[in-house]
């Protein structure tokens, strides 16, 4: 009864990973979604792998624009993020059933790897 029990348990267990767009891909990757609104300059979309482009649930142009990948920014940057992210439970709730099934990557382009939106959105996912 308890292996059954764990057996469940882990399969709700949500695996969600991010990665730059720049890094080349890996089986490991699971389901590679794109959260940019646009797509990452000199990236060919054969050369990708990108299983989905999720560019509803990227922050809104206005919110990119004034962040600007500034770290100074950045805590109200993730507050506006989350905000904007309340009206797209939907959205989220299928990418939570992705990493369900299997590993989720969050694909990002932003050079930054510490503030940009895909450690929110894994942050929203997660919790």
């Amino acid at each position: 009864m308890k292996a059954q029990f764990a057996m469940a348990h882990s399969k709700h267990k949500l695996d969600v990973r991010i990665k730059r767009a720049y890094l080349p891909s890996s089986t490991r990757d699971g389901a590679r979604v794109l959260v940019d609104r646009i797509w990452p300059r000199g990236i060919k979309k054969a050369d990708a792998a990108i299983e989905q482009w999720a560019r509803d649930v990227a922050p809104s142009t206005a919110l990119r624009h004034w962040f600007g990948h500034d770290p100074a920014r950045w805590a109200e940057f993730q507050r506006r993020y989350r905000a904007e992210l309340k009206d797209k439970a939907a959205l989220l709730d299928a990418l939570r059933g992705i990493a369900r099934e299997r590993p989720l990557t969050l694909v990002y382009s932003a050079h930054d790897e510490q503030h940009n939106q895909a450690v929110v959105l894994r942050d929203v996912l997660l919790h």
